[in-house]
């Protein structure tokens, strides 16, 4: 019995051990960088340039940026710019259900795409670059007002999806740059 509790205790000492080895591979996303500065201070040096998208679709790129500039600094007070994302936007809209009865589409999915990129602000560096996908659903109605604001909205909740994760992946990557 006292091997066996002997042998318990070194388990749990090496265990321990191990444990407190991987510890110092976590940083915790919004505590200081790995430069010391706030996580907050370094996403508001970012410069969100207008979004680049195909004709026809530049209310998701603006919800987009707007958005993005409210999550990365939504202070409101001005701060010196040491990186800058540029973003292209695309969205594609299907109906997978259409009334047998009068032939229209009675909802929607709005998918939206925007690929990023982070640079330093004189564009020499790229930092971090990558791809956001989402969806939103409306329901169409055959008041042609109430399915364009419907149609708005889901652009407004896809932009906002978009921008969670932008401003995730983009957070992960500056929290541990130097």
């Amino acid at each position: 019995m006292a091997g066996s509790t002997a042998r318990t205790a070194r388990r749990l000492a090496l265990a321990a051990t191990l444990t407190l080895g991987l510890t110092a591979c976590f940083r915790p996303l919004y505590g200081p960088t790995a430069s010391g500065a706030p996580l907050s201070a370094v996403l508001a040096a970012i410069q969100v340039d207008p979004a680049t998208t195909p004709q026809g679709q530049e209310r998701l790129g603006h919800y987009l940026r707007s958005e993005l500039v409210f999550d990365l600094d939504g202070s409101g007070l001005p701060s010196e710019k040491r990186y800058r994302l540029q973003l292209a936007v695309s969205e594609s809209v299907q109906t997978p259900i259409v009334s047998s009865v009068t032939g229209r589409a009675e909802s929607a999915t709005l998918f939206g795409t925007a690929t990023f990129k982070v640079t330093t602000l004189d564009g020499s560096r790229v930092l971090t670059d990558g791809t956001a996908t989402g969806s939103a659903t409306y329901d169409r109605s055959v008041q042609r007002y109430a399915s364009v604001r419907a149609a708005r909205e889901a652009e407004i909740r896809l932009a906002k999806l978009l921008s969670e994760q932008i401003k995730g992946r983009v957070a992960a990557i500056l929290a541990t740059q130097p």
